[in-house]
């Protein structure tokens, strides 16, 4: 059991990451950011999660490996989880042993670690925030069980309304929806990644819902239309960062595109700089997004984004991205040209000159695009500020109101 806290005291705060250090991820980032907020708030914080190279070990953050990853397909997705019951049973000694006041499991129903501490017994109180959203076979197949292991949380939060609804739709009960933060001091005095031109940047894994496949047909259908006048001068060049099992087919059928560059899986330096350096992301999700955390961190570098308008990715826009109609390329090269030659109107307005909550490109706008010109200040200043509401410190505040909530209410 923890030790007893009182008052506004340190806390000794346990962080669960189901999934490895060694692919980048969206939980996985938070999880290492939370564990950097909590640290300079004055907390004593381990992380726990898998990795599967020693120099993808954490630096500056107290960590305990939990096992090397299996890649497991769930939501449309891959995920990197360690599945050995030996390595989750030494990391729930390790647990045991450090004796935290609280333990915070990031996708409690993820396998490994998470299913060791939501089963085990004599811990100290447990806090779960659920990242996924849309259908999940866990749930469904096994929904009586997990549904009593839910009970063992103290506190339930959720990172956004669908991930909220997803979970309570499979486990009942209430959720604090929250967000995702971002460390908004890490896109502040960076270098940018050095361009030669108008420059699109592609964050994602190459999987069918990233919606990387109408991204490349976008980029063939706005380079065909001619060259990018009115914005940056300069041959427009598409980077495609990560990799994925549709990486080799995607590269075989648009070897043709000398403007696509193909960068492999990015380091979060190199992807901080390239965020700053890019003109704008492109986030085109099918869908299956429970909250557009990359759309965010392209705010805070000061990028315009481009993003699917989904119930994940217009939920983080907050009317200061342009957001085209999934599955359609020909809108996406629409928006995409729109933001590059600056001819699309700024927040809060559409082309056709109509109030918004988003500037949008879809089949009634397509040939307004460029009708009426926008500042591209207007954009990033707009999205900086909605980053800044979104800040991982901000978040930290209110995980910290939960953990001595749980802890005063377990020493009661």
């Amino acid at each position: 059991m923890g030790r007893a806290v009182m008052g506004g005291g340190s806390m000794r705060v346990a962080l669960v990451c189901p999934y490895s250090l060694s692919r980048p991820g969206g939980v996985q980032g938070q999880v290492l950011g939370l564990a950097r907020s909590l640290v300079r708030r004055g907390h004593a914080v381990r992380v726990l999660a898998p990795v599967d190279r020693d120099e993808d070990r954490p630096r500056g953050i107290d960590f305990v490996d939990s096992g090397h990853s299996t890649s497991v397909r769930a939501n449309g997705s891959v995920a990197p989880v360690s599945l050995s019951p030996a390595a989750a049973r030494r990391a729930l000694e390790a647990v045991r042993a450090w004796e935290p006041d609280v333990i915070h499991i990031h996708e409690p129903f993820a396998p490994g670690l998470p299913y060791a501490l939501l089963t085990a017994r004599g811990l100290p109180p447990l806090v779960g925030t659920f990242h996924r959203s849309g259908g999940s076979m866990l749930y469904t197949v096994a929904r009586p069980l997990v549904r009593r292991m839910a009970d063992r949380l103290a506190v339930r939060c959720a990172v956004s309304e669908a991930a909220a609804a997803t979970a309570a739709s499979a486990l009942g009960g209430e959720y604090d929806v929250l967000f995702n933060g971002i460390e908004v001091d890490r896109f502040v005095g960076v270098e940018p990644w050095s361009t030669t031109g108008p420059t699109v940047l592609f964050l994602g894994r190459h999987e069918a819902r990233k919606g990387l496949a109408v991204l490349l047909d976008a980029w063939d259908l706005m380079v065909g239309a001619g060259p990018v006048v009115g914005g940056r001068a300069g041959t427009p060049e598409l980077w495609v960062a990560g990799d994925g099992p549709e990486t080799e087919a995607l590269r075989r059928r648009h070897h043709g595109s000398e403007s696509v560059r193909w960068l492999g899986v990015l380091g979060e330096e190199e992807k901080i700089r390239r965020l700053i350096g890019s003109d704008l992301l492109a986030a085109p999700s099918l869908g299956g997004e429970s909250f557009g955390l990359v759309l965010l961190e392209a705010m805070a570098a000061r990028t315009v984004v481009v993003a699917s308008d989904i119930d994940g990715y217009r939920d983080a826009a907050g009317g200061c991205a342009v957001l085209v109609e999934a599955h359609d390329a020909a809108a996406l090269a629409a928006g995409l040209r729109g933001v590059l030659t600056g001819s699309l109107a700024p927040p809060g307005h559409t082309g056709d000159g109509q109030g918004s909550g988003n500037g949008s490109v879809g089949d009634g706008e397509r040939d307004s695009v460029g009708d009426s010109v926008g500042d591209r200040d207007d954009w990033l200043a707009a999205g900086a500020a909605r980053a800044d509401r979104w800040s991982m410190a901000s978040l930290t505040v209110s995980y910290e109101a939960h953990y001595r909530d749980v802890v005063v209410g377990a020493g009661s």
